[in-house]
């Protein structure tokens, strides 16, 4: 399991379409992917209804997590776009 606790500099923070956009990233990925909120909170980052749920603003940290074959790839793709100042 590859673990890394990533601050969300996206413009906007996580609303609808960088949502929708993060989901498409990890969806290219066979691993199992969750970010996790401060409060606890843990979601499958392939769905958008779920990842949806964490209402998640700039500057706020998560945690992605990956397991799986491409598990370092898809946390490094998940965190160079949390990180991208869109």
């Amino acid at each position: 399991m590859v673990k890394k606790d990533v601050e969300i500099r996206l413009s906007g923070g996580l609303e609808a379409r960088p949502i929708a956009v993060l989901v498409q990233i990890a969806s290219q990925f066979d691993s199992k992917i969750y970010l996790g909120a401060a409060d606890g909170k843990k979601v499958n980052a392939k769905s958008i209804m779920g990842m949806m749920t964490l209402g998640l603003p700039v500057g706020e940290k998560v945690s992605v997590e990956a397991e799986g074959a491409d598990a370092e790839a898809s946390v490094d793709a998940i965190e160079k776009y949390l990180t991208s100042q869109e």
